[in-house]
């Protein structure tokens, strides 16, 4: 578990057990829910030699014998039970998938049932029961499966033990690149699993292994797109912005959005407006990545596709220059340090310091942490440069119209006195204080 901060007593205990402790209770008896139950009464396995060591005609009956010993369950919640026998069924794993590797032909349509009979004995079972409301996935460590020593074949993206998700990773990644036929299944259900992430559950562990898949694939995809793969990212990819724990993927969705671009740059307008349709309002962590991946999209658009969502995009990151949180403000300054980003700005300076203008030159007078002041000051002079004429006259319409706020801001003043004159005059009047 990470260090947590010190708190009062009634809040780091629960029924006089530290939150450390429930936690870890809670993490056994997740642990203890796997299919590798206790056994009664000690397990032997007969050691068989190795397959190298028999003559070329025994190995296939070895080999099937040995598959056949692999199907033997252990116990690992019980640590210290059939430690000899679990390392032998261990190494003879290893032993298989190396004979498999090396061996031309061994697979044969007799042992295919059995391979598959092996697999299935070890890696099909209930993933233990996961209390979200408990679990911290960015503070809590994740709960490893005790039986891992032998599960190194295939495993579930759901699982907490970041070992199984990796492997898994690279077995689906195999599948989709060798069987064309199970391309689309494998597709609609990754499609099926985000949308019940996103609108049911919010609580998937492989997400960003699935995203690092299909940043593969879509690399793969052939033009032009097709629609259920536009399909895929307007209405599952992008809707992925919105959940609490973004942070836990955002990198490989960030990669897939923009491998997305790069293969149709017209798909441009839609991802960014649904970017701007889903920009958090409360949550300052976020708008940063928000940012970010827009950074990174900006670094592929093209001058066509941008001339079309500069307007909202402006909009916003005029807001975010606005923000008190100065993370925020300082990541979207930054924008202003990247070239290509700045060669794009100068090209439609006319359109985009209008939008940006009052916000840059209020912040310059009035926020509070002075290297986001120095930070817009460079963006002002960047801008002044770029388009002197435009920058005198929106610096002289921006002072006559503060000088026109300042003065019905004092006539208001001047009004609210005057009424407040007007009602204690009455009040006095009404007691008598002074004559009608």
């Amino acid at each position: 578990m990470s260090s947590a901060p010190t708190t009062p007593p009634s809040v780091d205990k629960v029924d006089g057990f530290s939150r450390k402790s429930v936690r870890k209770a809670r993490q056994k008896r997740s642990q203890s829910s796997s299919q590798f139950r206790s056994q009664s009464k000690p397990i032997e396995l007969t050691p068989l030699p190795f397959l190298k060591d028999v003559p070329s005609s025994e190995q296939p009956e070895l080999f099937l014998k040995k598959l056949q010993q692999c199907c033997v369950i252990f116990d690992f919640m019980d640590t210290l039970s059939d430690l000899k026998m679990k390392e032998y069924k261990r190494s003879t794993l290893n032993e298989l998938v190396d004979y498999i590797t090396i061996s031309r032909g061994c697979l044969t349509e007799q042992t295919y049932p059995e391979v598959v009979r092996m697999v299935s004995c070890n890696i099909f079972r209930t993933l233990p029961p996961s209390d979200s409301n408990e679990f911290d996935p960015e503070e809590d460590e994740p709960t490893l499966e005790a039986s891992w020593p032998h599960l190194q074949l295939l495993e579930l993206f759901d699982s907490e033990d970041p070992r199984e998700r990796d492997y898994l990773k690279t077995v689906l990644h195999r599948i989709y690149g060798k069987f064309l036929g199970l391309r689309a299944f494998i597709r609609k259900q990754i499609n099926n699993i985000f949308l019940r992430f996103v609108y049911e559950t919010e609580h998937f562990n492989g997400v960003a292994e699935l995203l690092e898949i299909l940043g593969s694939i879509i690399n793969g995809f052939a033009l032009p797109l097709k629609a259920e793969h536009k399909q895929f990212l307007v209405k599952v990819l992008i809707p992925l912005h919105t959940v609490r724990s973004l942070s836990l993927f955002h990198a490989q969705l960030a990669y897939c959005i923009v491998q997305f671009l790069e293969k149709d740059p017209s798909l441009t307008e839609p991802v960014i407006r649904g970017l701007m349709k889903f920009w958090p309002k409360t949550c300052s962590q976020k708008e940063v990545m928000f940012l970010g991946e827009l950074e990174e999209i900006l670094d592929v658009i093209e001058p066509s596709q941008f001339v079309k969502i500069q307007e909202p995009l402006f909009k916003q990151i005029a807001k975010c220059v606005s923000s008190p949180h100065f993370q925020v403000a300082e990541r979207a300054l930054y924008y202003w340090n990247n070239e290509y980003i700045m060669s794009l700005i100068e090209e439609n300076s006319n359109v985009i310091l209008p939008i940006m203008f009052s916000s840059l030159y209020r912040i310059s007078k009035e926020h509070w942490n002075p290297a986001i002041v120095a930070l817009v000051y460079n963006v002002l002079k960047a801008f002044m440069e770029m388009n002197s004429t435009m920058f005198d006259e929106l610096t002289a319409t921006y002072k006559s119209d503060r000088q026109r706020e300042k003065k019905k801001e004092k006539e208001r003043e001047e009004l609210w006195k005057k009424l407040e004159d007007l009602e204690l005059k009455r009040g006095l009047r009404r007691d008598g204080i002074i004559p009608t």
